[in-house]
């Protein structure tokens, strides 16, 4: 195979004796990206290595890949898309690493995911996984999203960037943030406060997001003018909301008649988002209850709906916590395989 990729860096076959193995030789375009690409103690090529059964060997600006065609191959494109990544500024490490290397095992092309721009500035934001790139299409396509998954999947933070970024551009004139007071354990008739110091807990994520993208005396002076609006759930009956990105996370808590209020909030020129997990429910009736879990069966044929579907693999917090979720999901098939044995 010879080729280049757009970056520009080339890798073809060696002449080899016959036999079951094939030698590709990848020639990075410039040495400064050496250490981009295989990290600073070479931590990066010991990752490469530990996934791909090949042999590989560095010199100067060109890297030797020696294994089964099949397994070369891939390895050349992993290089050619780090090559991409790394000419585009973007920060290689393990854990970007291993994500990259786990969408091009997927056939995926990890240079078209992790380029998207989601919000420029101080703290760019890029969808880290294709799942999240899925979720952001859905949002920039459609009027109303719901993103649902576990944990760490980026469900809150994706949706809080693509409200900053769509007020910026002028798309919308305001941010509204909400979510339902629901105890998960605790009891808030305990807690300090008028009604809205009593719910400030559970909107702090919220908060967290806003403060990780804009300058705090940015935050303040847009939510004192009203141009950002955090507030629970109940407070939103009665209004209609124009010209406005509205995100409501921790949807698997809202009950069915509680999300059909909060749908019909909407008012022109206006997008919704709606977050959740489905296995973090704290309703006191339990699942059957959830209006998130209702919601999609009465939703899914309607035009200009979507429905996204995270998993594990978009997990982007610490890598056990991937671990975590899986470990979780197989103790819950296990609690049902049991009960259904118990049924019959």
């Amino acid at each position: 195979m010879t080729g280049a990729n757009r970056a520009g860096a080339r890798y073809a076959p060696n002449d080899v004796p016959p036999s079951s193995s094939t030698q590709l030789k990848i020639l990075v375009p410039g040495n400064h990206l050496m250490v981009d690409l295989l990290g600073q103690r070479d931590e990066l090529l010991k990752v490469v290595e530990a996934a791909f059964p090949v042999g590989i060997h560095v010199r100067g600006n060109e890297i030797t890949v020696t294994g089964e065609a099949d397994d070369a191959e891939r390895v050349g494109r992993l290089f050619e898309e780090l090559v991409v990544l790394a000419e585009r500024g973007h920060a290689l490490d393990e854990e970007s690493l291993g994500r990259t290397i786990d969408m091009l095992n997927r056939d995926e092309r990890p240079s078209q995911v992790l380029s998207t721009e989601v919000l420029g500035g101080r703290k760019p934001v890029h969808p880290k996984t294709s799942g999240q790139k899925r979720y952001i299409d859905a949002v920039r396509q459609n009027t109303v999203t719901f993103g649902i998954g576990p944990a760490g999947t980026g469900k809150s933070y994706l949706a809080v960037a693509l409200a900053v970024q769509a007020l910026q551009a002028k798309e919308v004139q305001r941010i509204i943030l909400t979510r339902p007071a629901v105890e998960a354990g605790e009891r808030l008739g305990f807690l300090p406060g008028d009604i809205m110091a009593k719910v400030d807990p559970y909107l702090r994520p919220l908060y967290d997001a806003l403060y990780d993208m804009l300058d705090t005396e940015v935050v303040a002076r847009l939510m004192e003018r009203g141009t950002i609006e955090v507030a629970p759930l109940a407070f939103m009956r009665g209004r209609t909301l124009n010209d406005s990105f509205i995100i409501l996370d921790e949807a698997q808590n809202t009950t069915p008649e509680q999300m059909k209020m909060f749908l019909t909030r909407l008012g022109f020129g206006s997008r919704i988002v709606v977050t959740g997990d489905v296995t973090q429910i704290d309703l006191p009736a339990g699942r059957d209850r959830s209006g998130l879990l209702v919601v999609r069966g009465i939703l899914s044929d309607i035009e200009g709906v979507a429905f996204v579907e995270l998993d594990r693999s978009d997990v982007v917090r610490h890598r056990i916590v991937q671990d975590i979720v899986h470990a979780y999901e197989r103790a819950s098939e296990g609690d049902a395989d049991g009960a259904g044995r118990g049924s019959r």
